[in-house]
């Protein structure tokens, strides 16, 4: 458990969407080795097809899930569009909800308070995972992470924003967005994830970006292909030694009883026993 505020610590290294018009790809994205699958109803789904993509999402969730350690989301449309209401009214409307729901385009801590509050009254304990890629939701960044303890993770939509903010979809150009969405996160102690690589072809790149996203405060990152995976899972897993200074780090306060403690030369103070111990949760659960 989280020491901050209780929530279970989960390893969320990888993302990848299964479009929800073609649910046969569902099994497959399961078994891609990423921690996260999302059913994906917006971007990648044309108007025409909102309606069948909707259905077929919600006739996956009416099927018992494993207990495979998949994270299973159902990304919606805004709420802030008509197909965004419907989908929101097909989730109301099931006896067996995705487990989480992914919202993008969010810009006011309104919108998620207003949804919070209909799941509640159905009776559903769907959690919420909010992307961040719109100016204004930037700049309210903060109000929209406590707008809801439903709310598990903060994505980072860095082509979205990019487009914005005027500025190219790079990494220097987007820094301080992703800084704020990032602290944002660590301020109520939810995980942060960045945004996907677009260039299959630039393998190197990717790991690149994905450790800078690491160094930042990104606790994972989507991916566009499966192939991506395994790279990103290696990037964002612990490695043994940090794995063994955690350990040490913890072992060192228990036995101190007090608020820093001198490790290998090194002041350390209590608030890093926070990320301490969720490294050492994430290593357990990827190796169980």
């Amino acid at each position: 458990m989280s020491p901050k505020n209780h929530r279970p610590v989960v390893p969320r290294r990888s993302f990848i969407f299964a479009p929800g018009l073609k649910p046969e790809m569902y099994p497959k994205a399961l078994a891609s080795g990423a921690d996260i699958v999302c059913v994906e109803l917006e971007d990648g789904i044309a108007p025409k097809d909102k309606d069948a993509a909707r259905h077929n999402a919600m006739a996956l969730f009416a099927e018992p899930q494993a207990d495979d350690g998949v994270e299973r989301i159902v990304r919606i449309n805004s709420l802030r569009e008509a197909f965004g209401v419907s989908d929101v009214q097909a989730v109301l409307a099931t006896d067996t909800p995705p487990p989480a729901l992914m919202l993008p385009k969010v810009r006011t801590p309104d919108e998620i308070v207003w949804l919070d509050n209909l799941l509640t009254e159905r009776g559903h304990d769907t959690r919420l995972h909010i992307i961040i890629e719109t100016n204004a939701g930037l700049e309210a960044v903060h109000d929209i992470a406590r707008a809801s303890p439903r709310i598990d993770a903060l994505f980072f939509g860095g082509v979205d924003m990019a487009a914005e903010l005027r500025c190219q979809n790079a990494w220097g150009p987007l820094l301080y967005a992703r800084s704020r969405v990032v602290h944002a996160a660590a301020s109520i102690g939810v995980d942060a994830i960045d945004v996907p690589f677009l260039d299959l072809e630039d393998p190197e790149g990717m790991e690149r970006e994905a450790r800078l996203a690491l160094d930042l405060g990104f606790s994972g990152k989507g991916s566009i292909h499966p192939k991506q995976i395994q790279i990103l899972n290696g990037v964002f897993t612990p490695d043994q030694a940090r794995v063994d200074h955690a350990r040490r780090v913890i072992q060192a306060f228990e036995e101190a009883d007090t608020g820093l403690v001198v490790i290998d030369g090194k002041l350390i103070e209590k608030p890093v026993l926070r990320e301490m111990h969720r490294v050492l949760a994430i290593f357990e659960r990827v190796s169980a």
